[in-house]
């Protein structure tokens, strides 16, 4: 059984076997993992090494629950709420819908969050230097790359002046901050931008065909954790619509898209993992600063350029950190 499967079948075994119970026959602390999109692989084996760097290995020394809401954020409460009810030791809520729900569910278990917007203004934590209360975490800021999402983009495609720009609705406050940010920087660039939107599979044809309805040019894509986990198959999408496209995902950019700008999200999962490690060993949330991923990315596909018939400039390549050729 292929790893993903078994992690999706993780909810249902759940069930049957209470975790507290299952906590008190291993003797080990359990982590209450609460995610909003669907399994990634590469993330779950990031956040493992980072624990594991810290002397704690899954199976052995630790537990972890894994909860996905598959983009369905409205799960989130309840998924966190449950996990609250089976007295996990902490909790690990990966994007900002997760983070908002599992501090709502709970004032007395240790949270470490991850989000790509600003936790202060989300209401998350205090400050980020003295998060104050039962959480802290790591924020990659993915939110404040939306100005040099357009910024490149225009950079790669100078002679477009119409774009569009995608994000998801059912995640409001990053949605809003994204789209505040990139309208702000297309209107010092001369742009004119459009915002499109999907929370879900489904919509993704119908926001690429409003694209092309309004003469969009050239395509961003906010940072999402829903169009996260799905950023090989948008990937192929601006590919085979043909269009310029920039998104937060190093995948996205090999699997089609121009290029990608953004965090590496396996490489935040492991701070996560490190960062956990410290609350298992007993340090409190409150006193533990929030953390900020500075390693951020720019990979360009030549390949897709070349199809598209696109110039890549000199200034960009000579600070591309991955080419695909």
């Amino acid at each position: 059984m292929r790893r993903r499967s078994f992690i999706g079948l993780l909810g249902g075994a759940a069930a049957a076997w209470p975790l507290a119970a299952r906590a008190q026959q291993t003797a080990v602390p359990v982590i209450g993992f609460l995610n909003g999109g669907t399994p990634e692989d590469s993330w779950v084996a990031a956040l493992r090494q980072g624990l594991n760097d810290a002397g704690y290995v899954e199976g052995r020394n630790v537990a972890i629950e894994y909860r996905w809401a598959q983009g369905q954020y409205e799960r989130l409460p309840a998924i966190a709420a449950d996990l609250v009810r089976r007295q996990v030791t902490m909790m690990i809520a990966s994007s900002t819908p997760a983070a908002l729900a599992a501090k709502a569910a709970t004032a007395t278990i240790p949270i470490v969050f991850t989000t790509g917007d600003d936790p202060v203004k989300l209401g998350l934590v205090a400050s980020l230097s003295r998060p104050s209360g039962n959480i802290t975490g790591v924020t990659s800021l993915n939110v404040g790359v939306a100005p040099k999402l357009i910024d490149l983009l225009h950079e790669m495609v100078p002679n477009v002046t119409v774009i569009a720009l995608l994000v998801n609705p059912a995640n409001s406050a990053q949605a809003e901050s994204t789209t505040r940010e990139a309208q702000i920087a297309a209107l010092r660039l001369g742009l004119k931008l459009h915002v499109l939107h999907a929370s879900a599979e489904r919509e993704f044809d119908a926001a690429f065909a409003s694209a092309v309805q309004l003469h969009a040019g050239a395509l961003a894509v906010g940072p999402d954790i829903f169009f996260n986990t799905r950023a090989e198959q948008l990937g192929a999408l601006v590919f085979r619509h043909s269009i310029p496209a920039i998104l937060p995902y190093r995948e996205s950019a090999a699997a089609g898209a121009l290029m990608s700008y953004g965090t590496n999200i396996p490489s935040l999962f492991r701070q996560v993992g490190v960062y956990s490690s410290r609350v298992l060993k007993g340090e409190k949330p409150a006193d533990l600063p929030v953390q900020q991923a500075v390693k951020l990315e720019l990979v360009i596909s030549l390949k897709t350029a070349k199809a598209l018939g696109v110039d890549v400039p000199m200034s960009m390549l000579i600070r591309v950190d991955k080419v695909i050729e």
